[in-house]
């Protein structure tokens, strides 16, 4: 018995497809929209060979004028990173606390179209400007110190937070808001205990992670009179035998800055994730933090 042969003919029976072009014409498209304005953005910075090959020479040695760091002055230089802390804390607790309702207000599952609109408008407004500008701004009116630096990061942690805040309400599961809409319940009501529960988390991890920004931010600022951190540095680096104290605050800078990171990335995992990470720093942050930051489950049972 001869079995029939159903398989087609490769050759003769079907012929191969052509080869779609628009492929390579969308990259070569993308490397040129790339390319392009990446070379003519070398070409208008000016840059000089000469001065890229002195570089790292002229790095080895400012490094060299701050070390050994000298550590005489250092409960002096620890006041004013107290200091950087102070404004970065209180300029998140304001852009927290205005940037919430503001994100419910920019949400367009919240808020109707005649609302979300200047209100996205006015975070964009805020987040145009940037904390150094706003300072400089506020100088004139407040003067210099920390309370300058308090207002410039605060308003521009409003139009930051704002923005991602209404970004984490409008990725909410609509099947709560629905079903409490459903039992007859108001919108108050639905956005307390449809939106709050889950958006909260993700709203608490952009808090911590804005504060880390915002201390980062007040010792920048201190370098124009905004208090903090910076002005002692930029203080010290104007007279050439006050560089090795300058490094040990920078040192110390450095290492607050670490610290603080790393406890508010065990208390972001512990929030978002309900668990401590992998790694032995991560078990310790996170049995630490564990006892008072609640997971997830705890936050949406709330």
């Amino acid at each position: 018995m001869t079995v029939p042969d159903l398989a087609p003919d490769a050759v003769g029976d079907t012929e191969r497809p052509i080869e779609p072009d628009w492929p390579k014409r969308l990259r070569w498209i993308l490397m040129l929209v790339i390319g392009l304005p990446f070379v003519w953005g070398i070409l208008g910075l000016e840059l000089s060979w000469g001065a890229i090959g002195r570089a790292p020479g002229q790095i080895w040695g400012l490094l060299g004028g701050l070390f050994p760091p000298d550590w005489s002055e250092i409960a002096e230089s620890f006041n004013k990173l107290l200091e950087s802390i102070y404004v970065a804390w209180i300029a998140s607790i304001i852009g927290a606390f205005f940037s919430f309702p503001l994100g419910f207000m920019a949400a367009t599952n919240m808020a109707p179209n005649w609302m979300t609109g200047p209100v996205r408008a006015l975070l964009s407004g805020i987040r145009a400007f940037p904390e150094l500008v706003l300072a400089i701004v506020l100088i004139p009116a407040f003067g210099l110190g920390p309370f300058t630096g308090v207002l410039a990061i605060g308003i521009h942690s409003i139009g930051t937070l704002g923005k991602l805040t209404s970004e984490v309400i409008e990725g909410v599961d609509p099947g709560p808001i629905e079903a409490i809409k459903a039992t007859g319940g108001t919108r108050f009501q639905a956005m307390r205990f449809g939106v709050v529960p889950q958006a909260m988390p993700n709203i608490l991890a952009y808090w911590l992670y804005r504060f880390e920004i915002n201390i980062r931010a007040s010792a920048v600022l201190g370098m124009i009179g905004a208090g903090g951190i910076g002005a002692e540095i930029v203080g010290r680096l104007r007279f050439r035998d006050d560089w090795p104290k300058a490094g040990a605050a920078l040192i110390l800078t450095i290492v607050v800055v670490l610290i603080i990171d790393a406890i508010s990335a065990g208390i972001r995992r512990r929030i978002i994730a309900g668990h401590p990470g992998t790694g032995p720093v991560s078990r310790t942050l996170g049995t630490i933090v564990g006892d008072i930051t609640p997971p997830v489950a705890e936050i949406q049972e709330a």
